[in-house]
């Protein structure tokens, strides 16, 4: 559904308008990543943008729009005369979902007719259809590797190639790409992420007046789309006519050395990697200077080119919060700013946000508090069990991360791409060959021509020809990597409440979550301390948001350990009827003490039998220190059917092993 483009700018969606707007007076800056929550009309704000894009002018015929005026010469549909006559048509917006297939979105080869006749028989895919128009992926961030990388090489190249089997076919794909994601979702690889020019992060208003006219708005459209549309459409025409000018104009701006010094500094200052940065604030200034109407670029054109264009380049790890100092950014434009630059009255509304620095959490008092008998060293290792009413500890923050050993699950799976565990997967090295189901998507041609081979008399073979018929051809089996469920239960207990430790473990988690983010897993949180067990975190592909449940855990009270399995189980069966291809690995993070409820240990035991039953596969996280060690981790991760590695053994540089799969069996494996 297309809603009038006064919607958005309605809503204080400002920076949102300003960056789609930005794109379509010059493509070039690199397109749009729009973050945000939830129903704030991220989809329709871009969907919108598709009607204010001027048309464009297209070969007739051709099925991947080709400009009249320099027409590709590689086009497939080609070779077309330059300068021939042309036909205007809106501007496209394409749609990318993100289950598409491989096929869909570069675009099928017919391999039967390309074996046997020797024809390039191709149907084009959605980056044909999205040549110099609009390339739109909503939740982009839940896209599959495969596809992003496609997306990668052709926003990087300007075309799209599909090869297969020595036969390929090239096209020109040049498009504006749009992409909306909800962060709660997971985090965006960082190459993508650094393809889109410009980020731009949305939030519903806060201010009643504007959610009442939002509802009004909504309502009428929902009563006479055709009229309410009509209502705008003269607003909507001089926006587009705006375009057009500030495109026209665009060639005439000039970007003098001071504000080239003014962009190089403040990329500098605020450490981008590489010089993508650097040319994508030069497009964006230059183009904020023409959709102002103006041929010089300004200190503002920049100072608003760095608030869209870095702050989604700044990120080191999935844990940093987007976000750019402003003070920062003033002082360093102030510093760098040039003779031939006018220096533009600063603007009263723009200012830092509050105090400087005080955005971390205070740091917790050392000393035990309240009557926790487990917030002391030495009831952290004596074992003895904390009393009932044991207070609880605030939490603490954790460590710094670390790289940390590759855990894997065994036996081969089926599961979503990732770089966990083995997996038969589209894409990998080949291991064999069997009979396509479906489209033919990846050829073996050995087993192909093996198949078709002692055939060729019956069907009349005559020339140097093989014939190849569709029950010969043979789909390529492949072997790559699959993305896992890591599920932390994490013990919280009095235990494991002393500062020190609990920091360690949290760190230690930390960095396991890192890795999860690395190999595009889904992680979820179980929590167990006092009379039972919490699921911090429903299994999710938002590893920052495990992590912030992570950072925020208190600590107290007795250790309910079975609590914690039987929760964790749960979770699992429950996954297991939602997504049946991805394989779990629990983690489980303890000391291996039980103390909470009757026979503790005994029902602990019983619980963790239930995982080795089903073959869940399982590693056990040693968090016990101290001279005295009791080992009862090493137990739990028997009765698990798993293994068990201490904090030290955890980090990839330790000397106490070397790579370490998770020992045990997993039933869907076998």
């Amino acid at each position: 559904m297309s809603m009038p483009y006064p919607f958005t700018a309605l809503v204080g969606q400002d920076s949102l308008r300003l960056a789609l707007l930005i794109n379509a007076v010059s493509p070039a800056v690199g397109g749009v990543l729009v973050r945000g929550e939830k129903g704030t009309a991220k989809s329709t704000a871009v969907r919108a943008l598709s009607a204010l894009m001027p048309e464009v002018d297209v070969v007739p015929e051709c099925r991947f729009s080709c400009d009249p005026s320099s027409p590709d010469p590689a086009c497939p549909d080609g070779p077309h005369a330059p300068g021939a006559a042309g036909r205007s048509r809106p501007a496209r917006m394409v749609e990318l979902p993100v289950g598409a297939s491989e096929d869909r979105l570069v675009g099928a080869l017919d391999i039967e007719r390309a074996l046997s006749e020797g024809v390039k028989a191709f149907e084009p895919g959605l980056l044909a259809a999205a040549h110099r128009g609009i390339l739109y992926v909503d939740e982009v961030n839940l896209l599959h590797d495969h596809l992003v990388d496609l997306l990668l090489d052709a926003a990087a190249m300007g075309a799209s190639y599909v090869e297969r089997e020595g036969v390929s076919v090239r096209h020109a794909a040049r498009f504006l790409l749009v992409g909306t994601m909800n962060p709660e979702e997971g985090e965006l690889r960082p190459q993508l992420l650094d393809r889109f020019g410009l980020t731009v992060e949305v939030a519903a208003s806060r201010e009643p007046e504007q959610r009442v006219e939002v509802v009004r708005r909504r309502l009428a459209y929902d009563d006479d789309p055709a009229g309410f549309a009509a209502r705008w459409a003269d607003e909507e025409a001089a926006v587009r006519a705006r375009i057009v000018a500030a495109r026209e104009l665009l060639p005439s701006v000039r970007l003098g050395d001071g504000a080239l010094r003014q962009i190089a500094a403040t990329c500098a200052a605020f450490e981008v990697d590489g010089m993508r940065a650097d040319i994508v604030m030069a497009r964006t200034a230059t183009a904020l200077a023409a959709w102002a109407g103006r041929t010089d670029v300004l200190a503002e054109d920049v100072r608003q080119a760095a608030l869209l264009a870095l702050p989604h380049r700044r990120r080191r790890n999935p844990f940093d919060a987007p976000g750019l100092d402003e003070d920062k950014l003033d002082e360093t434009l102030e510093e760098f700013s040039g003779d031939d630059d006018p220096d533009p009255d600063p603007d009263p509304d723009q200012g830092p946000d509050g105090p400087g620095g005080g955005g971390g959490q205070p740091e917790p008092d050392d000393g035990p508090q309240g009557d926790d008998a487990g917030a002391t060293p030495e009831a952290g290792e004596n074992g003895q069990p904390q009393p009932s009413g044991a207070g609880e500890q605030s939490a603490v923050r954790a460590a710094e991360p670390f790289r940390t050993k590759v855990l894997s699950v065994p036996g081969i799976g089926e599961g979503a791409a990732g770089r966990r565990s083995r997996a038969r997967t589209e894409h990998g090295r080949t291991t064999g060959s069997r009979r396509p189901r479906g489209t033919l998507t990846k050829l073996h041609l050995a087993a192909t021509v093996q198949a078709a081979a002692p055939h060729q008399r019956a069907r009349g073979r005559s020339g140097p020809g093989l014939v190849v018929r569709r029950d010969d051809l043979r789909q390529a089996t492949r072997e790559g990597r699959e993305g896992n469920l890591v599920l932390f239960v994490v013990d919280a207990s009095g235990s494991m409440a002393a500062r020190q430790r609990m920091s360690a473990v949290k760190g230690a988690v930390l960095s396991l979550l890192l890795d999860a983010y690395q190999r595009r897993d889904k992680v979820g949180l179980v929590t167990f301390r006092g009379s039972g067990a919490d699921v911090a975190l429903p299994p999710t592909s938002s590893v920052d948001a495990a992590a912030a449940r992570l950072e925020s855990l208190p600590t107290g009270g007795r250790t309910p350990l079975a609590a914690g399995l039987l929760r964790a189980h749960d979770v699992l069966r429950v996954e297991r009827l939602r997504d049946p291809a991805r394989r779990p690995l629990l983690v489980l993070v303890t000391d291996g003490r039980a103390t909470g409820g009757p026979e503790p240990v005994a029902l602990a035991g019983r619980a963790a039998r239930l995982f080795a039953a089903e073959g869940v596969a399982s590693v056990v996280v040693d968090c016990e220190t101290g001279p005295v060690r009791l080992g009862l981790a090493g137990q739990l991760a028997g009765e698990l059917g798993g293994t068990a590695v201490t904090l030290d053994e955890l980090r990839a540089d330790s000397i106490a092993g070397l790579v370490r799969d998770v020992q045990g069996t997993s039933r869907r494996a076998a």
